[in-house]
């Protein structure tokens, strides 16, 4: 299983991308694995405002529907519409294509809290 190690995770298992002020957010691949074959995703519009730990969207599989928690607080900049099309991209690629939304952050240090892919890869482990 990969746990890229540039980016942060969170318990719930989302990743996320630090670039120039906004963050990309997707879910890991142990997540993807974990609920099967990704059938359709809810993303949040451009413009809403997420904050941290709570739901901004889910993703729905074969097996189930997961809510997706935000990592961080900020306005969403960008959504990845190519998920509304091709929900499979979380299966096939959950840390290049499948980027769920761009946020705008609202406190930097927010960052900071989450965990490094070597904390990450024990939580898995669990």
């Amino acid at each position: 299983m990969s746990i890229p190690t540039n980016l942060r995770y969170s318990e719930d298992h989302e990743w996320v991308l630090q670039e120039n002020g906004t963050v990309r957010i997707g879910i890991t691949e142990f997540a993807q694995s974990e609920l099967g074959d990704i059938v359709f995703v809810e993303l949040p519009a451009v413009g809403d405002e997420l904050k941290i730990a709570e739901p901004f969207g889910s993703v729905e599989s074969v097996k189930t529907v997961s809510e997706l928690y935000a990592p961080v607080s900020g306005k969403v900049v960008a959504v990845n519409e190519d998920l509304e099309d091709s929900p499979e991209f979380v299966n096939e690629s959950p840390y290049e294509k499948a980027w769920m939304v761009e946020v705008e952050l609202s406190d930097e240090s927010q960052i900071q809290a989450l965990l490094t892919a070597a904390q990450y890869e024990g939580v898995v482990a669990e």
